[in-house]
């Protein structure tokens, strides 16, 4: 009885917020706001500069020292796998190798590969890879603005940047791939207030630096977020908007994400979850603890690179696929190799980017945040849903309301949350689908295409 009556109540609430909400003009945020150190306004530098990443000596034995000071860790309940989180048992095996046979200059030389430069963009240093590709005649290059999220980097891209810079079919791409704000090589900022959409503006003023007016946009996890505000706040701008993680946060589908979860967790009491369910109800709390205290979990992590392993790679294999967890290693062999994973958390480290990378959570849940209305106005820029097999972290309702654009949900019979890393044969071939789709839908909606 107890449980039914608390069930309406919230089924009452979640009706009032919906009925009471009002659709928000078209939010205009600041194209120059400032988020740097406020003696630097005067002699911003709005050059484009070449950038490397750099493995130095003092670095790589501070970080050896590190590893190899260490605790020993308690052992894991017998049989969990990576149910109860990071297998314990899996530590020294990966410690030792990134100690011992991660080779940090090969590494080093290797994350250099593509051209990589930094822009100081409303205050921040701004970090991104840029490769321009050879193009035949008869083949269309298209300007490809694609973001990583959180727990992963621009080295997500590494394996499907050579994919899009080949022509194919007549299309080709300039791909642009920026470290997010506060992320990776990009400086984060001063003051708070920097969410999503907020770095939408820095990447959309960071596309018209480097010359291009009109681009697609393309995002997973956190660039999904942000290259959907920038899709609802610029769609002159952006001529569509490819992700596999397309995200619907209005206020009616996100209802219908929390009322499932309710729903389930009660329902869990007489029956077992769904995949789906069980992923909502035990799989999030980290987004709870990033959203209000990421600083503390911050402080942690940025001294302690055993810390920082264990909580990346439990991400890399429970978001690659949920079954990973009932394996002793995690499965993070079945998609990735350890110099990808090291590589990764490598940009994290080097950077001490793990405090400010953590703050997107709280500034874009914040409420301030949502008083923008970012999400709840509708995108009018063509959209495309990538949904891989096992992305079941980050579940969205099939009704999205905001995208009534959205030209094709493209469903793929493999591949979890970090699709372009895992899999980026199938990626880029759904990218290029895609691309296809959004310059019939301008032939057809104007009669020509003016990418």
């Amino acid at each position: 009885m107890v449980i039914k009556v608390m069930w309406s109540l919230v089924l009452v609430v979640a009706v009032a917020w919906v009925t009471c909400a009002e659709l928000p003009e078209r939010p205009q945020l600041d194209l120059d706001e400032w988020w740097g150190p406020e003696d630097a306004k005067r002699k911003a530098n709005t050059t484009i500069w070449p950038f490397q990443i750099k493995f130095t000596t003092e670095m790589i034995k501070d970080l050896k020292s590190r590893l190899q000071n260490n605790r020993a860790v308690t052992p894991p309940l017998s049989g969990t796998g990576f149910n109860y989180g990071f297998n314990q048992l899996q530590i020294e095996p990966w410690v030792k190798y990134w100690t011992d046979k991660y080779d940090f200059k090969q590494r080093e030389k290797f994350l250099n590969k593509f051209p990589q430069y930094q822009t100081n963009i409303q205050g921040l240093n701004i970090h991104f890879i840029w490769v321009k590709p050879h193009v035949p005649a008869g083949v269309t290059c298209v300007p490809l603005l694609i973001m990583h999220g959180w727990g992963g980097s621009v080295r997500e891209f590494y394996e499907a940047i050579p994919l899009l810079t080949t022509p194919t079919d007549g299309l080709v791409f300039e791909v642009i791939a920026p470290s997010l704000p506060g992320f990776g090589f990009s400086q984060g900022t001063t003051r708070p207030g920097l969410g999503a959409a907020q770095m939408a503006v820095i990447l959309r003023n960071l596309m018209y630096r480097l010359g291009h007016e009109k681009y697609i946009v393309q995002g997973g996890d956190w660039g999904a977020l942000t290259g959907s505000a920038m899709a609802t706040m610029f769609p002159e701008t952006v001529f569509g908007f490819h992700s596999n993680m397309l995200g619907d946060l209005s206020n009616p589908s996100e209802i219908q994400i929390i009322l499932g979860g309710v729903f389930a967790s009660i329902q869990s009491l007489q029956a077992p979850l769904d995949p789906v369910s069980t992923a909502l109800v035990e799989e999030t709390a980290y987004l709870h603890e990033y959203s209000t205290k990421p600083d503390t979990i911050g402080a942690m992590l940025s001294n302690c690179p055993i810390g920082l392993l264990a909580l990346f790679l439990e991400k890399f294999s429970t978001w690659t696929n949920l079954e990973n967890r009932n394996l002793e290693d995690g499965g993070l062999s079945k998609k990735f190799t350890k110099e990808q994973l090291l590589d990764n958390i490598m940009i994290y480290w080097v950077s001490n980017s793990i405090t400010t990378s953590l703050r997107i959570y709280a500034e874009t849940f914040s409420i301030s945040y949502r008083k923008l209305g970012i999400d709840t106005y509708p995108c009018m820029t063509p959209t495309w849903k990538c949904e891989a097999k096992n992305e079941k972290i980050f579940y969205q309702p099939p009704n999205m309301k905001k995208f009534p654009y959205l030209i094709e949900v493209s469903k793929l019979g493999d591949g979890g949350h970090f699709l372009a890393f895992e899999l980026p044969d199938l990626f880029v071939q759904d990218v290029f689908k895609a691309v296809k789709a959004f310059i019939k839908f301008h032939e057809d909606e104007a009669g020509r295409c003016e990418l």
